[in-house]
């Protein structure tokens, strides 16, 4: 009986951590928001820079680098949308799961 709990709670794990890409909101205008290299950017206007963070393990299960980047620009998408901005460009990522982004404001 206690294997067949383990297993269950394996189970739970694995389906939270594949879900946890989809518990990200996706807040409307953002995929409009481009990802830019820095040499994209110099005739934009700056709106600032923002720090997103995401879980990169549920429990004892790591999630993807793919999964975890990708929740981490949305993230920073969203956060072009409040500031005015339609572009952003990665920054450092000092940890998996955090990274800085650049927001700028690069159309009329």
């Amino acid at each position: 009986m206690k294997i067949s709990n383990w297993a269950a709670a394996v189970s739970l794990l694995g389906i939270l951590g594949g879900c946890a890409s989809d518990l990200i909101h996706v807040k409307p205008g953002s995929e409009s928001v481009a990802l830019a290299d820095p040499g994209q950017v110099k005739g934009c206007e700056s709106k600032g820079t923002i720090t997103v963070s995401v879980l990169a393990n549920v429990g004892f299960i790591n999630r993807s680098v793919k999964d975890v980047d990708a929740n981490l620009l949305q993230l920073a998408r969203n956060g072009a949308v409040d500031a005015g901005g339609d572009t952003v460009v990665k920054g450092p990522r000092p940890d998996i799961g955090k990274r800085t982004f650049d927001i700028y404001k690069c159309r009329p």
